[in-house]
């Protein structure tokens, strides 16, 4: 074998022993080398993860309470008054843009688009300075206000806990109740009442019927909540009307006494629709969504506190610390009608416990308790999306 050959077989064999894909570092055909392997090197975060990671945190809830809180002081300065006279626009603006954002973010919206076109609508409204369009914005922040005290609330295994779901409520409301009054609306009372009320009805209902899985969610039970519900509201909203009407004059001035009696001795008549039926509809779906998820169905119901709540300072011809009062009233008076609700349901259902059903003899609180014990339907937190 010549040099030439035994030099050629000695590198196919240095070849064949060299794995796949390694560099060799041996001289090509051309008489150069062969190219390393680059090795590239990880690119830190993308964007839209950092983005993704910011939202997971509690920085957006953080700074949503500082933007509420802060649009609160300027509104409370405004009705002092102190301070500039813009603090009521620009409170007004912050808080409707704040629960704008937050009631898209908790419905599984888009809550960049919607807070931001919020705020945007809210500038274009005080700057133009229009009664058409103060009202307007004022409708929608009332009606805004009042979905979000409904969709705000948790499920409740306890009583005390849905009497404290419907306090939250109460009060997300009633920052609402400040921003409508901040964009200084030109309104009729009455037609205002109705218009925030329907709107706020519908708009509960409309997230409702996708978190109640649509009307084939309801079953039976859930079906005849409505309608009771449903027949409720009528009788609550036509009680007035029907007075008026068709009202004996000693059954009219029996009740204006009652009302005059209690504005002049406790300051305040509590609203009917929040106490009669907003208030324990709210307090007794809270129970029931810790066990069903018809539940939802009767928080809708809710939104007749909330919507009371949140345009109870539209009337100026009422104190606002009479308006507090009522609000205070209406609120002790749904909570005890709730109460009764929710005992009479685990007495008649026996609760969803079978230890409580087969167990009578062993107390009525052990039968609770052991019924709580079973009530673990899960929901997302308060500041996470529902849907």
């Amino acid at each position: 074998m010549s040099r030439a050959s035994r030099r050629r077989a000695s590198t196919e064999d240095d070849d064949a022993g060299t794995p796949a894909g390694t560099s060799t570092g041996t001289s090509t055909g051309d008489g150069g080398r062969r190219p390393r392997a680059k090795v590239q090197k990880s690119s830190g975060p993308r964007w839209d993860d950092r983005v993704a990671a910011l939202g997971a945190s509690r920085v957006p809830v953080v700074a949503w309470f500082v933007l509420v809180a802060a649009g609160l002081a300027a509104l409370v300065c405004a009705m002092v008054p102190v301070g500039p006279g813009w603090l009521g626009d620009a409170g007004s603006v912050v808080v409707a843009s704040a629960y704008s954002w937050a009631l898209a973010a908790r419905t599984g919206g888009r809550p960049v688009v919607f807070g931001t076109l919020a705020a945007v609508l809210g500038v274009v409204v005080v700057l133009t300075d229009q009664d058409a369009l103060r009202t307007g914005a004022a409708v929608l922040t009332c009606a805004v206000a009042a979905v979000l005290g409904v969709m705000t609330t948790v499920p409740a295994v306890t009583f005390l806990r849905a009497a404290r779901e419907c306090v939250i409520a109460v009060l997300v409301a009633a920052v609402g109740a400040l921003a409508t009054i901040g964009f200084e609306p030109t309104i009729t009372v009455t037609r205002f009442e109705y218009a925030t009320f329907g709107l706020a009805l519908v708009g509960a209902f409309a997230v409702v019927h996708r978190l109640g899985a649509g009307l084939h969610g309801l079953g039976r039970r859930g079906l005849l909540i409505v309608v009771v519900g449903g027949v409720l509201l009528a009788v609550t909203l036509l009680y007035a009307e029907l007075l008026r009407r068709y009202g004996t004059t000693e059954l009219v001035t029996s009740l204006l006494d009652a009302v005059r009696w209690s504005r002049d001795n406790l300051g305040a008549f509590p609203r009917p629709i929040e106490s009669v039926l907003g208030i324990p509809a709210l307090a007794y779906g809270c129970h029931m969504r810790a066990r069903r998820r018809q539940g939802w169905w009767v928080c809708a119901f809710g939104a007749a506190a909330t919507s009371a709540v949140a345009n109870s300072l539209a009337n100026p011809a009422i104190a606002r610390t009479e308006s507090v009062l009522s609000v205070c009233y209406g609120l002790v008076v749904g909570l005890v009608l709730g109460f009764v609700l929710i005992r009479l349901d685990l007495f008649l259902t026996g609760g969803s416990s079978r230890r409580g059903r087969n167990a009578p003899a062993a107390g009525g609180r052990r039968s609770r308790v052991a019924e709580e014990a079973t009530a673990l339907r899960p929901e997302p937190a308060r500041g996470k999306p529902l849907l």
